[in-house]
């Protein structure tokens, strides 16, 4: 089974920027698209980001035009990168095959001044 691992989580001020990594056990990341979730404390779990096999992307209205997803499929990574954060993302982040029930473990990010 694959796993994933998140990184690259932190807390960061209001306006900062940050980079989350997930990372796969195993090659799979040409085969299914990949997709970043997010849960704050008390909340339900929200879809952030996904990107296709082909790379194509699709964003949640509340982070477009602020976030970007990307992978690397011989690194066998995807990564989030987040800018202009707001203290409302703060969260847990997940790493999700896209149709699957595989989920890493999540990494917290903090954005506070």
């Amino acid at each position: 089974q694959v796993q994933l691992v998140e990184s690259g989580g932190g807390l960061v001020k209001p306006g900062g920027s940050l980079t989350l990594t997930c990372t796969a056990s195993r090659s799979i990341f040409e085969r299914y698209g990949m997709e970043w979730f997010r849960q704050a404390p008390g909340q339900q779990r929200d879809w952030v980001a996904r990107i296709r096999t082909d790379f194509a992307t699709d964003y949640a209205d509340s982070v477009k035009d602020r976030f970007t997803i990307s992978r690397d499929n011989v690194g066998r990574t995807v990564s989030l990168r987040m800018n202009s954060l707001k203290p409302e993302d703060t969260a847990v982040y997940f790493c999700h095959i896209y149709g699957s029930s595989t989920w890493g473990q999540g990494t917290q990010v903090t954005v506070s001044s």
